[in-house]
């Protein structure tokens, strides 16, 4: 039975994406000390943000339920109380969003390198970042062409 080798770019991507999986010991990974501390740094700021912007929002619907009065109240022209808070919640998704990135930047990306770095130290082979095509997980060709 012949077996042939997909290159990157070629046959299903579902294919090479299962590939991909097998190759990973992803419970390996999930093991790390480095793995961990980027779930738990990550987890510190999506749930209290999480948290916050969905009790402001609850916030928001039950005082247009409950304080009709206060909502319609003519804050400029015809601009109520009622449209600034519902304007607030554009400016709380861009806030939070923005803190995200912020945090991304300076500590998660940080903690997820050193995760992979860690990773790709102790699994040499089929594990080593190094030796593969980041987009489908492919070996790479470093020798003339042939594929290892």
């Amino acid at each position: 039975m012949a077996e042939s080798v997909t290159r990157a770019g070629e046959g299903d991507a579902a294919t090479a994406d299962a590939r991909a999986e097998q190759r990973i010991d992803w419970e390996a990974i999930e093991r790390e000390p480095e793995f961990q501390e980027l779930v738990r740094a990550r987890r510190s700021f999506v749930i209290p943000g999480t948290i916050f912007f969905l009790s402001w929002y609850m916030g928001f619907i039950v005082l247009t339920a409950v304080a009709a009065d206060f909502m319609g109240e003519r804050v400029y022209q015809g601009l109520t109380v009622g449209y600034v808070l519902a304007l607030t919640q554009f400016v709380m998704v861009l806030v939070l969003g923005i803190m995200y990135l912020r945090k991304a930047e300076r500590v998660f990306d940080p903690l997820a390198e050193r995760a992979i770095a860690r990773y790709s130290d102790d699994h040499s082979g089929a594990g080593r970042a190094g030796d593969r095509d980041e987009r489908l997980g492919e070996p790479v060709a470093t020798d003339g062409g042939t594929v290892r």
